[in-house]
């Protein structure tokens, strides 16, 4: 029920994520009388089951409000679904401050993380990136930030188009202000130390800038939450100047009118690959399920990514492989603290 379209886009982009993966088993919650009249009867959804209540978040509500007041709303339902094991994974458009903290209080995190991070990709030069933390945390450890690290890691072979049990390792990126080993907080510096061991089993490439990942120097960018959710909103506002001003400049005179029309399928393979709707899905990572928040303004096509990004992560077990990364990080983090402790 949450979203800028809903029902409607979230049943049109439920459709079309069946039609592409039919393995796919949905289970809509919120209003059946509001949902039942969008699903036609030649729809894949016509006996899908509908968990129903009228019990809704708002876009609007405070977050904490919503914990307290909203156990039968959709949003809760759905959650507490994945925590009986009656779904395997929840994804929402709804408002993402209430998802989060209930998705927290509900599923609790994993055994040796100490909190969530919000992941979410986005397109670079050289295929697509991802970065977390984007906003669930504003101040990190260095612990915090190497268990984002492993989360990051196992989410990216989970979600890759590649063979998720191929050998490929992908590469992570702290981001820093500089690249030298002395730049920086001393929680990023004892990361740095910690994903450099190679008891981690990790392809550590060390510090990037805020310059780099948009050119794919990584696979991986690490951050705390406030760092990483002002170089993502920085990242957009930026793409929408550019696609602004070439239209600006394609609008200018006859001659650039007419080049735009020689270079009008170019225009459209730039305008896809920067399609936010391709890279719709962002992830509470860290959690005993897996949340996947949608964008509220996402059309269809974008929901449907939303939903195939959850379908990827359990089918490729994504809460195994982290539960194992983790332990290996907490073995490196042990060996840092020891050496840590001979040194000082």
């Amino acid at each position: 029920m949450g979203g800028d379209d809903a029902p409607q886009a979230i049943i049109t982009g439920t459709e079309r994520a069946i039609s592409l993966d039919p393995s796919i088993t949905p289970i809509l919650v919120g209003d059946e009388g509001k949902i039942r009249p969008f699903i036609k009867p030649n729809s894949p959804l016509r006996d899908v089951r509908i968990h129903h209540t009228t019990d809704m978040v708002a876009s609007d509500d405070i977050p904490s409000q919503a914990l307290r007041s909203g156990k039968n709303s959709s949003m809760r339902l759905a959650i507490d679904m994945v925590k009986d094991g009656e779904a395997d994974a929840v994804v929402s458009a709804g408002n993402s401050g209430a998802l989060m903290i209930m998705a927290l209080m509900v599923l609790r995190t994993i055994e040796g993380i100490d909190r969530p991070a919000l992941a979410a990709f986005f397109p670079t030069m050289h295929g697509r990136c991802c970065m977390l933390d984007l906003g669930a945390n504003i101040e990190c450890s260095a612990t915090n930030l190497v268990q984002f690290a492993v989360m990051g890691d196992t989410f990216f072979r989970v979600t890759a188009d590649a063979d998720p049990s191929a050998s490929y390792k992908p590469s992570i990126g702290l981001l820093n202000i500089g690249e030298e080993e002395q730049k920086g907080s001393a929680s990023i510096r004892d990361a740095a130390a910690i994903l450099s061991n190679p008891e981690i089993n990790m392809n550590y490439y060390g510090f990037v800038e805020g310059s780099d990942f948009p050119m794919g120097v990584v696979d991986i960018v690490v951050s705390d939450g406030f760092s990483g959710n002002i170089a993502l909103k920085t990242a957009e506002g930026t793409s929408r100047l550019i696609g602004t001003l070439i239209r600006q400049s394609f609008k200018a005179t006859l001659f650039a009118k007419l080049g735009y029309m020689f270079a009008s399928q170019s225009f459209k393979n730039l305008r896809n690959k920067m399609n936010p709707q391709n890279y719709n899905g962002a992830v509470l990572l860290g959690l005993n399920g897996i949340v996947v928040k949608s964008h509220g303004s996402a059309n269809p096509k974008g929901f449907a990514n939303a939903i195939k990004v959850a379908s990827d992560m359990h089918r490729n077990h994504f809460m195994d492989d982290v539960k194992k990364g983790i332990a290996r990080s907490l073995k490196a983090i042990d060996m840092a603290q020891e050496q840590k402790n001979k040194t000082s």
